[in-house]
């Protein structure tokens, strides 16, 4: 049967040469059987659309694994959050100090256990010494590729000048002759989700670009950071804004409080936060107001005595000699977000745009007309917010995209604290589902709690979603994340910890039962580490650090520089292990993770992602 184009013109060498391209045998038989039962009036045209269409699905389509074969029966993904392995094993470590018979046999298998990078420019980070963090950690765990992150692109953006000829910041310098431009950020040095340097870098690039009237609303950190440290980053602060100051600018700090506490609620989990920090920030309302920013620090940390932490300091006001708020947000004011970081700060952000009729969180009473901007979009699918300054990470062919384009059904579960970390940042940033016909995102609601009062969270809930997933045969991936070992750890509170990770460690033996059980996988492994250390370190011994003043230990809130581990197991060959060392051109990370479960899918992975530990 030969194909003509329209006129009854037979299609040129070029069209042919198209086509032979896919001259796959059943391809072409499939061709064909659509050209004779649909008899379309111009076959060349069908024949073209019908290779284009077929050219798009080979694009996704994974070959099989040489020798796991697709068995369709469960295969678990399980993230141990914050779990990490450090070298220094003493009672300090949470990890280590916590009985885990379940994890500490895994760890045993000789060629099916083994740790990865989870830090630095292993999830692309600026350097060595960045921590790594559960936004990066699922980054390169859902897409299998290292890609350059907020800090570095920020501070790309800065050294080249492209920050300050965005679209974003186009936006906001009609305010600078007559108005004030508020910068809201995390003062910290963690790199987390924003930097101190990078807030100084855009304070002077804003006073030579014409702003006249700064206002710094700044939240204290204490969790990537050793707490304490709002004070010597205040005294740094002062020196610069002096510096500008005597320049002829007109810079202060006019509200804060502590990050957990005032304005950095993350996945709407509680919008009282947020409230706080709206009513400080832009109406200037709070329960305690202050001459300056150090007064505010000294008085707020010396309220709570000993048990006093820059997480949650109360919302403070500044207020000046005419005891009125020195930076209230108004009309035609101009308002940036300079934390780099999305997850806590898409709340203000839609606080900030949406309308009433959008709007729910809470009664903002007041909302400025002004121009806005984020430092990066904290939401691509929302498009949140509309102007930003500069362009976040973009991440396609992650693994998601692949498996739905193979049919592969897929149940997601977490807490609330973590269910944005196994969806949205696994999806490369992305809102919703990427096929709803084949996934299932449950999300079980987090404590609102400090949650060293609460260390077991929602682990036992998590489990049981997820076991009654595999039982129900509907699933050949299940992905999960606990969230205890990090969110605990972040609290400082060591024995708390310890609970935390003894409390996974038995929901893990459980649900890695089940699976092997139904005939399945299973992957192990952990986006970055915090409860392997509990305390600050002396640099050179690794000895605790005391308090000078009361020799109590000074605790470690932030995550660490371990790396992770990864275990796999369940209906494997006994002969499948882990490569060396040696086969990797340089150390393994978190990415080589995907390639790692799409072969226990029974999947080659995509030839773009990082190679694959086994």
């Amino acid at each position: 049967m030969s194909a003509t184009g329209a006129g009854g013109v037979q299609p040129s060498q070029m069209d042919l040469a198209y086509l032979s391209k896919y001259e796959i045998p059943e391809i072409m038989d499939d061709m064909m059987c659509g050209l004779m039962s649909e008899k379309p009036t111009d076959p060349l045209e069908f024949c073209i659309k019908f290779m284009t269409e077929e050219k798009a699905k080979r694009k996704w389509r994974l070959e099989p694994h040489a020798t796991l074969s697709r068995t369709k029966k469960p295969v678990l993904v399980c993230i141990l959050d914050g779990w990490g392995e450090s070298t220094v094993k003493d009672e300090y470590n949470a990890v280590h100090s916590a009985k885990t018979p379940t994890y500490d046999k895994l760890m045993s298998v000789e060629g099916r256990a083994r740790t990865v990078l989870a830090h630095g420019t292993a999830v692309g980070l600026p350097s060595k010494d960045d921590m790594g963090n559960s936004e990066v950690g699922h980054n390169a765990l859902g897409s299998g590729q290292v890609v350059d992150q907020g800090a570095k692109l920020v501070d790309n953006s800065i050294s080249s000048g492209a920050l300050y000829e965005s679209d974003g910041w186009k936006s906001i310098t009609p305010s600078f002759e007559s108005n004030t431009l508020h910068l809201i950020s995390l003062l910290t040095k963690g790199g987390v989700h924003a930097r101190f340097d990078q807030l100084i870098s855009v304070l002077k690039g804003s006073v030579e670009k014409g702003a006249k009237k700064i206002r710094l609303h700044l939240l204290t950190d204490g969790r990537d950071v050793t707490d304490g440290t709002s004070t010597e980053y205040c005294e740094e602060l002062m020196k610069e804004l002096s510096t500008l100051n005597e320049g002829g600018a007109d810079i202060q700090v006019a509200s804060g409080g502590g990050r957990m506490y005032v304005t950095m609620d993350r996945y709407e989990a509680d919008w009282s936060i947020v409230e706080r920090g709206w009513a400080a920030h832009v109406l200037g309302e709070a329960p305690y107001y202050y001459k300056s920013f150090s007064e505010a620090l000294k008085s707020l940390r010396a309220m709570e005595g000993k048990h006093s932490s820059d997480q949650f300091l109360h919302p403070f006001v500044i207020k000046g000699d005419d005891d009125k708020p020195v930076g209230t947000i108004e009309d035609g004011d101009a308002v940036a977000i300079l934390n780099f970081r999305a997850d806590r700060m898409i709340e203000l952000s839609k606080a900030f745009e949406y309308s009433n009729e959008q709007f729910t969180g809470f009664d903002r009473k007041r909302v400025p007309k002004v121009n806005f901007v984020g430092m990066m979009q904290y939401d691509g699918d929302l498009k949140l917010p509309t102007k930003y300054l500069v362009d976040a990470p973009s991440i396609s062919c992650v693994s998601g995209e692949y498996l739905c384009m193979n049919d592969v059904s897929t149940f997601v579960c977490s807490e609330t604290q973590k269910f944005g970390h196994v969806t949205f940042f696994w999806n490369g940033n992305r809102s919703g589902y990427i096929n709803s016909d084949l996934e299932t995102y449950f999300e079980e609601p987090s404590d609102n709690c400090v949650f060293d009062e609460k260390p077991a969270m929602k682990a036992k809930e998590v489990t049981a979603a997820a076991i009654e997933a595999i039982k129900s045969g509907k699933y050949e991936l299940i992905r999960l994340n606990y969230a205890n070992p990090d969110m605990v750890g972040h609290t400082g509170n060591c024995p708390a910890t310890v609970t935390a990770c003894e409390v996974v460690d038995e929901c893990l033996a459980e649900i890695l039962a089940v699976v092997e059980e139904a005939g399945g996988r299973w992957l192990v492994t952990s986006d970055h580490g915090n409860a392997d250390d509990m305390v600050q370190r002396e640099k050179k011994t690794l000895a605790p650090q005391r308090d000078p003043a009361t020799n109590e230990l000074i605790a470690c809130k932030s995550h660490t520089l371990a790396p992770v581990p990864v275990c796999i197991g369940g209906n494997i060959p006994d002969s499948l292990k882990f490569r060396p060392d040696t086969d990797f051109s340089s150390a393994p990370g978190l990415a080589n993770i995907t390639a790692t479960y799409m072969n226990l899918l029974g999947f080659a992975a995509p030839s773009q992602y990082e190679q694959s530990l086994i």
